[in-house]
Protein backbone atom coordinates (compact mmCIF):
# COMPACT_ATOMS: atom_id res chain seq x y z
CA UNK A 1 0.00 0.00 0.00
CA UNK A 2 1.48 3.28 -1.06
CA UNK A 3 0.89 5.47 2.00
CA UNK A 4 3.14 8.27 0.75
CA UNK A 5 1.17 8.85 -2.42
CA UNK A 6 0.66 12.55 -3.02
CA UNK A 7 -2.84 13.89 -3.43
CA UNK A 8 -3.75 14.59 -7.06
CA UNK A 9 -3.83 18.22 -8.04
CA UNK A 10 -7.20 20.01 -8.28
CA UNK A 11 -8.51 20.05 -11.85
CA UNK A 12 -8.26 23.44 -13.51
CA UNK A 13 -11.60 25.19 -14.22
CA UNK A 14 -12.91 24.76 -17.73
CA UNK A 15 -12.63 27.87 -19.96
CA UNK A 16 -15.76 29.83 -20.77
CA UNK A 17 -15.70 28.93 -24.45
CA UNK A 18 -15.88 25.14 -23.91
CA UNK A 19 -19.03 23.62 -25.33
CA UNK A 20 -21.54 22.78 -22.58
CA UNK A 21 -22.69 19.65 -24.40
CA UNK A 22 -19.25 18.03 -24.05
CA UNK A 23 -19.19 14.85 -21.92
CA UNK A 24 -18.40 15.32 -18.23
CA UNK A 25 -14.88 14.34 -17.15
CA UNK A 26 -14.45 10.99 -15.48
CA UNK A 27 -14.32 11.03 -11.66
CA UNK A 28 -10.83 11.00 -10.27
CA UNK A 29 -9.52 7.84 -8.70
CA UNK A 30 -9.21 7.72 -4.93
CA UNK A 31 -6.40 6.03 -3.08
CA UNK A 32 -6.57 3.34 -0.41
CA UNK A 33 -5.82 5.87 2.32
CA UNK A 34 -8.90 7.89 1.39
CA UNK A 35 -11.18 4.83 1.50
CA UNK A 36 -9.64 3.58 4.75
CA UNK A 37 -10.13 6.98 6.41
CA UNK A 38 -13.63 7.64 5.06
CA UNK A 39 -15.39 4.51 6.41
CA UNK A 40 -14.56 4.88 10.16
CA UNK A 41 -15.19 8.63 10.04
CA UNK A 42 -18.65 8.08 8.58
CA UNK A 43 -19.49 5.37 11.13
CA UNK A 44 -18.46 7.56 14.08
CA UNK A 45 -20.26 10.60 12.70
CA UNK A 46 -23.43 8.55 12.05
CA UNK A 47 -23.49 7.29 15.64
CA UNK A 48 -23.14 10.86 16.91
CA UNK A 49 -25.63 12.45 14.50
CA UNK A 50 -28.61 10.03 14.79
CA UNK A 51 -29.74 11.17 18.31
CA UNK A 52 -29.26 14.79 17.33
CA UNK A 53 -31.39 14.34 14.19
CA UNK A 54 -34.17 12.58 16.15
CA UNK A 55 -34.31 15.38 18.73
CA UNK A 56 -34.12 17.97 15.94
CA UNK A 57 -37.12 16.47 14.09
CA UNK A 58 -39.13 16.40 17.35
CA UNK A 59 -38.30 20.05 18.04
CA UNK A 60 -39.24 21.01 14.46
CA UNK A 61 -42.65 19.34 14.77
CA UNK A 62 -43.30 20.97 18.16
CA UNK A 63 -42.19 24.35 16.86
CA UNK A 64 -44.46 24.10 13.82
CA UNK A 65 -47.40 23.11 16.02
CA UNK A 66 -46.81 26.01 18.43
CA UNK A 67 -46.34 28.44 15.56
CA UNK A 68 -49.48 27.32 13.68
CA UNK A 69 -51.77 26.94 16.71
CA UNK A 70 -50.61 29.73 19.02
CA UNK A 71 -48.16 32.23 17.62
CA UNK A 72 -49.80 32.80 14.23
CA UNK A 73 -53.36 33.45 15.64
CA UNK A 74 -51.85 35.61 18.38
CA UNK A 75 -49.88 37.55 15.80
CA UNK A 76 -52.95 38.07 13.65
CA UNK A 77 -54.96 39.27 16.66
CA UNK A 78 -52.17 41.64 17.70
CA UNK A 79 -51.84 42.90 14.12
CA UNK A 80 -55.59 43.55 13.91
CA UNK A 81 -55.51 45.29 17.30
CA UNK A 82 -52.49 47.31 16.24
CA UNK A 83 -54.18 48.37 13.00
CA UNK A 84 -57.26 49.49 14.96
CA UNK A 85 -55.21 51.38 17.53
CA UNK A 86 -53.10 52.89 14.75
CA UNK A 87 -56.19 54.05 12.89
CA UNK A 88 -57.65 55.62 16.06
CA UNK A 89 -54.34 57.26 16.97
CA UNK A 90 -53.92 58.47 13.40
CA UNK A 91 -57.36 60.03 13.39
CA UNK A 92 -56.77 61.62 16.82
CA UNK A 93 -53.34 62.82 15.74
CA UNK A 94 -54.74 64.38 12.58
CA UNK A 95 -57.57 66.00 14.52
CA UNK A 96 -55.23 67.38 17.20
CA UNK A 97 -52.08 68.24 15.26
CA UNK A 98 -52.46 68.09 11.47
CA UNK A 99 -55.80 69.73 10.75
CA UNK A 100 -55.26 72.81 13.03
CA UNK A 101 -51.87 73.47 11.43
CA UNK A 102 -53.30 72.97 7.95
CA UNK A 103 -56.11 75.40 8.69
CA UNK A 104 -53.62 77.87 10.21
CA UNK A 105 -51.39 77.59 7.14
CA UNK A 106 -54.20 77.76 4.61
CA UNK A 107 -56.30 80.55 6.11
CA UNK A 108 -53.74 82.62 8.11
CA UNK A 109 -50.07 82.10 7.28
CA UNK A 110 -50.40 81.71 3.52
CA UNK A 111 -52.49 84.88 2.96
CA UNK A 112 -50.24 86.84 5.33
CA UNK A 113 -47.14 85.49 3.61
CA UNK A 114 -48.47 86.36 0.15
CA UNK A 115 -49.30 89.87 1.37
CA UNK A 116 -45.82 90.31 2.88
CA UNK A 117 -44.25 88.94 -0.30
CA UNK A 118 -46.14 91.43 -2.44
CA UNK A 119 -45.28 94.26 -0.02
CA UNK A 120 -41.60 93.29 -0.03
CA UNK A 121 -41.62 93.14 -3.82
CA UNK A 122 -43.16 96.61 -4.03
CA UNK A 123 -41.01 98.20 -1.31
CA UNK A 124 -37.67 96.43 -1.83
CA UNK A 125 -37.33 94.61 -5.15
CA UNK A 126 -38.71 97.30 -7.45
CA UNK A 127 -36.57 100.13 -5.94
CA UNK A 128 -33.48 97.89 -5.86
CA UNK A 129 -33.92 96.97 -9.54
CA UNK A 130 -34.36 100.62 -10.44
CA UNK A 131 -31.21 101.63 -8.47
CA UNK A 132 -29.21 98.80 -10.08
CA UNK A 133 -30.36 99.61 -13.60
CA UNK A 134 -30.11 103.40 -13.59
CA UNK A 135 -27.37 104.11 -10.98
CA UNK A 136 -25.07 101.16 -10.25
CA UNK A 137 -24.80 99.89 -13.84
CA UNK A 138 -23.55 103.24 -15.31
CA UNK A 139 -21.16 103.67 -12.37
CA UNK A 140 -19.85 100.12 -12.91
CA UNK A 141 -19.28 100.69 -16.62
CA UNK A 142 -17.36 103.89 -15.82
CA UNK A 143 -15.19 102.20 -13.21
CA UNK A 144 -14.50 99.30 -15.62
CA UNK A 145 -13.34 101.71 -18.36
CA UNK A 146 -11.19 103.64 -15.89
CA UNK A 147 -9.61 100.42 -14.58
CA UNK A 148 -8.89 99.22 -18.10
CA UNK A 149 -7.16 102.52 -18.96
CA UNK A 150 -5.20 102.87 -15.72
CA UNK A 151 -4.36 99.21 -14.91
CA UNK A 152 -4.83 96.76 -17.82
CA UNK A 153 -3.02 98.78 -20.54
CA UNK A 154 0.09 99.52 -18.39
CA UNK A 155 0.20 95.92 -17.13
CA UNK A 156 0.01 94.55 -20.68
CA UNK A 157 2.86 96.88 -21.80
CA UNK A 158 4.96 95.85 -18.77
CA UNK A 159 4.40 92.14 -19.52
CA UNK A 160 5.29 92.46 -23.21
CA UNK A 161 8.33 94.77 -22.87
CA UNK A 162 9.91 93.75 -19.58
CA UNK A 163 8.64 90.47 -18.06
CA UNK A 164 8.76 88.39 -21.27
CA UNK A 165 12.50 89.07 -22.07
CA UNK A 166 13.38 88.55 -18.43
CA UNK A 167 11.51 85.20 -18.39
CA UNK A 168 13.30 84.01 -21.58
CA UNK A 169 16.70 84.77 -19.97
CA UNK A 170 15.79 82.91 -16.80
CA UNK A 171 14.57 79.91 -18.83
CA UNK A 172 17.86 79.76 -20.81
CA UNK A 173 19.83 79.84 -17.55
CA UNK A 174 17.61 77.13 -16.03
CA UNK A 175 18.18 74.82 -19.03
CA UNK A 176 21.95 75.08 -18.53
CA UNK A 177 21.66 74.31 -14.83
CA UNK A 178 19.32 71.37 -15.67
CA UNK A 179 21.96 69.69 -17.83
CA UNK A 180 24.48 69.91 -15.05
CA UNK A 181 22.10 68.58 -12.41
CA UNK A 182 20.89 65.80 -14.74
CA UNK A 183 24.41 64.39 -15.07
CA UNK A 184 24.93 64.43 -11.33
CA UNK A 185 21.53 62.78 -10.78
CA UNK A 186 22.29 59.99 -13.28
CA UNK A 187 25.54 59.19 -11.49
CA UNK A 188 23.84 59.08 -8.12
CA UNK A 189 21.01 56.89 -9.60
CA UNK A 190 23.49 54.32 -10.95
CA UNK A 191 25.25 54.12 -7.59
CA UNK A 192 21.96 53.71 -5.71
CA UNK A 193 20.78 51.11 -8.27
CA UNK A 194 23.85 48.96 -7.65
CA UNK A 195 23.40 49.23 -3.89
CA UNK A 196 19.70 48.33 -4.25
CA UNK A 197 20.50 45.26 -6.37
CA UNK A 198 22.99 43.99 -3.80
CA UNK A 199 20.68 44.65 -0.85
CA UNK A 200 17.67 43.11 -2.68
CA UNK A 201 19.67 39.96 -3.48
CA UNK A 202 20.74 39.62 0.14
CA UNK A 203 17.20 40.15 1.43
CA UNK A 204 15.84 37.65 -1.11
CA UNK A 205 18.22 34.90 0.00
CA UNK A 206 17.80 35.72 3.68
CA UNK A 207 13.99 36.12 3.89
CA UNK A 208 12.10 35.30 0.68
CA UNK A 209 13.73 32.01 -0.29
CA UNK A 210 13.29 30.40 3.18
CA UNK A 211 9.67 31.58 3.37
CA UNK A 212 8.91 30.21 -0.10
CA UNK A 213 10.55 26.89 0.75
CA UNK A 214 8.61 26.70 4.03
CA UNK A 215 5.34 27.41 2.20
CA UNK A 216 6.03 25.01 -0.67
CA UNK A 217 7.39 22.03 1.25
CA UNK A 218 5.68 22.34 4.68
CA UNK A 219 2.63 24.60 4.89
CA UNK A 220 1.08 23.74 1.52
CA UNK A 221 1.14 19.92 2.08
CA UNK A 222 -0.19 20.34 5.64
CA UNK A 223 -2.91 22.67 4.37
CA UNK A 224 -3.95 20.26 1.64
CA UNK A 225 -4.09 17.45 4.21
CA UNK A 226 -6.24 19.56 6.55
CA UNK A 227 -8.53 20.52 3.65
CA UNK A 228 -8.88 16.88 2.70
CA UNK A 229 -9.70 15.85 6.29
CA UNK A 230 -12.21 18.71 6.65
CA UNK A 231 -13.87 17.84 3.35
CA UNK A 232 -14.16 14.21 4.33
CA UNK A 233 -15.63 15.14 7.72
CA UNK A 234 -18.12 17.47 6.01
CA UNK A 235 -19.13 14.77 3.53
CA UNK A 236 -19.48 12.31 6.41
CA UNK A 237 -21.68 14.77 8.33
CA UNK A 238 -23.93 15.30 5.30
CA UNK A 239 -24.20 11.58 4.63
CA UNK A 240 -24.86 10.84 8.31
CA UNK A 241 -27.48 13.63 8.50
CA UNK A 242 -29.38 12.17 5.55
CA UNK A 243 -29.25 8.63 6.96
CA UNK A 244 -30.28 9.96 10.39
CA UNK A 245 -33.24 11.66 8.73
CA UNK A 246 -34.47 8.34 7.36
CA UNK A 247 -33.92 6.69 10.74
CA UNK A 248 -35.70 9.56 12.54
CA UNK A 249 -38.71 9.38 10.20
CA UNK A 250 -38.91 5.63 10.73
CA UNK A 251 -38.67 5.98 14.54
CA UNK A 252 -41.22 8.80 14.81
CA UNK A 253 -43.53 7.05 12.32
CA UNK A 254 -43.44 3.89 14.43
CA UNK A 255 -44.06 5.89 17.63
CA UNK A 256 -46.92 7.79 15.95
CA UNK A 257 -48.61 4.60 14.77
CA UNK A 258 -48.10 3.05 18.23
CA UNK A 259 -49.64 6.07 19.99
CA UNK A 260 -52.48 6.05 17.47
CA UNK A 261 -53.20 2.38 18.18
CA UNK A 262 -52.91 2.83 21.97
CA UNK A 263 -54.74 6.14 22.49
CA UNK A 264 -56.40 7.56 19.37
CA UNK A 265 -58.17 4.47 18.06
CA UNK A 266 -59.74 3.53 21.47
CA UNK A 267 -60.91 7.11 22.00
CA UNK A 268 -62.31 7.22 18.48
CA UNK A 269 -64.05 3.86 18.98
CA UNK A 270 -65.53 5.03 22.32
CA UNK A 271 -66.71 8.26 20.71
CA UNK A 272 -68.28 6.55 17.68
CA UNK A 273 -69.69 3.44 19.39
CA UNK A 274 -70.71 4.77 22.82
CA UNK A 275 -70.81 8.53 23.15
CA UNK A 276 -72.45 9.27 19.79
CA UNK A 277 -75.45 6.85 20.27
CA UNK A 278 -75.85 8.01 23.90
CA UNK A 279 -75.78 11.63 22.80
CA UNK A 280 -78.33 11.00 20.07
CA UNK A 281 -80.60 9.16 22.54
CA UNK A 282 -80.32 11.99 25.09
CA UNK A 283 -81.01 14.51 22.38
CA UNK A 284 -84.07 12.67 21.03
CA UNK A 285 -85.59 11.52 24.34
CA UNK A 286 -84.71 14.37 26.71
CA UNK A 287 -83.34 17.53 25.14
CA UNK A 288 -85.82 17.99 22.29
CA UNK A 289 -89.00 17.38 24.44
CA UNK A 290 -87.60 19.67 27.13
CA UNK A 291 -86.80 22.37 24.60
CA UNK A 292 -90.27 22.07 23.01
CA UNK A 293 -91.90 22.28 26.45
CA UNK A 294 -89.76 25.28 27.35
CA UNK A 295 -90.75 27.03 24.13
CA UNK A 296 -94.47 26.27 24.80
CA UNK A 297 -94.15 27.57 28.39
CA UNK A 298 -92.41 30.68 27.12
CA UNK A 299 -95.14 31.28 24.56
CA UNK A 300 -97.86 30.88 27.21
CA UNK A 301 -95.95 33.16 29.58
CA UNK A 302 -95.58 35.83 26.88
CA UNK A 303 -99.31 35.65 26.16
CA UNK A 304 -100.13 35.92 29.89
CA UNK A 305 -97.78 38.88 30.30
CA UNK A 306 -99.40 40.53 27.25
CA UNK A 307 -102.86 40.01 28.74
CA UNK A 308 -101.72 41.48 32.06
CA UNK A 309 -100.20 44.49 30.31
CA UNK A 310 -103.41 45.06 28.34
CA UNK A 311 -105.50 44.81 31.54
CA UNK A 312 -103.19 47.28 33.32
CA UNK A 313 -103.34 49.67 30.36
CA UNK A 314 -107.20 49.52 30.32
CA UNK A 315 -107.40 50.01 34.10
CA UNK A 316 -105.07 53.03 33.89
CA UNK A 317 -107.18 54.51 31.08
CA UNK A 318 -110.41 53.98 33.10
CA UNK A 319 -108.81 55.63 36.14
CA UNK A 320 -107.67 58.61 34.02
CA UNK A 321 -111.21 59.00 32.55
CA UNK A 322 -112.69 58.80 36.04
CA UNK A 323 -110.41 61.60 37.33
CA UNK A 324 -110.13 63.99 34.34
CA UNK A 325 -113.12 63.05 32.20
CA UNK A 326 -113.13 62.24 28.51
CA UNK A 327 -111.36 64.50 26.02
CA UNK A 328 -113.17 66.20 23.10
CA UNK A 329 -113.24 63.98 20.09
CA UNK A 330 -111.59 65.39 17.01
CA UNK A 331 -113.71 65.76 13.89
CA UNK A 332 -112.13 63.72 11.12
CA UNK A 333 -111.24 65.65 7.99
CA UNK A 334 -112.15 63.98 4.74
CA UNK A 335 -110.09 64.23 1.62
CA UNK A 336 -106.74 63.38 3.11
CA UNK A 337 -104.34 65.29 5.32
CA UNK A 338 -103.81 68.10 2.81
CA UNK A 339 -107.52 68.75 2.04
CA UNK A 340 -108.90 72.23 2.91
CA UNK A 341 -112.04 72.61 4.98
CA UNK A 342 -114.96 74.06 3.01
CA UNK A 343 -118.47 74.99 4.21
CA UNK A 344 -121.12 72.38 3.61
CA UNK A 345 -123.07 74.19 0.90
CA UNK A 346 -124.86 73.00 -2.12
CA UNK A 347 -123.58 75.72 -4.43
CA UNK A 348 -119.96 75.97 -5.25
CA UNK A 349 -117.87 78.93 -4.16
CA UNK A 350 -117.49 81.71 -6.70
CA UNK A 351 -115.57 84.96 -6.69
CA UNK A 352 -118.72 87.10 -7.02
CA UNK A 353 -120.81 85.41 -4.35
CA UNK A 354 -120.80 86.44 -0.71
CA UNK A 355 -121.51 83.00 0.70
CA UNK A 356 -117.96 82.27 1.86
CA UNK A 357 -117.25 82.42 5.59
CA UNK A 358 -114.94 85.43 5.11
CA UNK A 359 -117.46 87.61 3.12
CA UNK A 360 -120.68 86.49 4.78
CA UNK A 361 -122.69 89.37 6.41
Amino acid sequence: MDLEKRLPAEPAPAPAYVNETAPAPAPRAEGCLVVALRLPVRIVVLVLVVPVRIVWDALVVCGRFVFDRALRPLGRALAWLGRGIGAVLGFVGKALFVWPWVALWRFVLKPVGLGLLWLGHVLLVVPAVWVYRWILTPIGHGLAWLGRVLVVVPARWLYARLLTPLGHGIAWLARGVWWVLRGIGLGIWWVLRGIGIVVGTLLRWIFVVPVVALWRWVLAPVGRALVFVGREIGDALGHAWRIAGHISRAVWGFLGRLLKLIFVEPVRWVYRSLLTPVGHAVRDTLWRPVSRGARAVGHVARQAIGSVRESVREARADFRRMLFGTSREKVPVTGGAGARREPDTVRGRTLGSGTTPLTKD
